[in-house]
């Protein structure tokens, strides 16, 4: 073998192995620092820079702090949405007779960091009688009321624990 073929064999494999230390660093900073997820850019502007959590905390007060369109309400019937375990525990969202989307997908109203939550998890929405509905939406590991893994759409008790994953929300007063 000539040298040049032998030089030219050497820096071709010293040109792998820094490709491969490269790519070992990016793998081992993104498990590290997590990946970055770019918003929409009407949310862009609202939220500025807050961290995620904050950002949900905020959105959820908006949603709390707007006035009910729905006047209707019943003597007794549910005026919000607690998280009360989980990772957003003590988030509260207004009950105004809007559909509640909750999941890992970023348009939620109710956006899940869980890793046993699916991106479209559940809904939660009235009927005609003012009644709260839950429903799964095939989601993989399911959703639980009072410990029952919910196949149908399902009226929601005052204060029954809704469990998806880590996260369980309840309707209150």
């Amino acid at each position: 073998m000539s040298e040049l073929t032998l030089t030219v064999m050497r820096l071709g494999f010293l040109a792998v192995l820094w490709l491969f230390v490269i790519v070992a660093v990016q793998v081992i900073r993104s498990d590290l620092f997590g990946t970055r997820v770019t918003q929409r850019a009407s949310r862009r502007a609202e939220t500025g820079t807050r961290p995620p959590q904050q950002r949900q905390q905020a959105q959820a007060t908006q949603r709390q702090q707007q006035p009910p369109q729905n006047n209707r309400a019943r003597r007794g019937a549910p005026t919000k949405l607690v998280v009360a375990e989980g990772s957003l525990a003590g988030t509260t969202v207004a009950l105004q007779g809007q559909t509640i989307t909750l999941g890992r997908a970023h348009d939620s109203t109710i956006v899940l960091d869980d890793d046993y939550a699916s991106s479209r998890h559940a809904r939660i929405y009235p009927d005609r009688d003012g009644q709260w509905i839950v429903e799964d939406l095939g989601s993989t590991n399911g959703t639980y009321m009072d410990r029952n893994r919910l196949t149908t759409p399902t009226p929601i008790p005052l204060g029954a624990p809704i469990r998806i994953g880590k996260t369980v929300i309840e309707l209150r007063k």
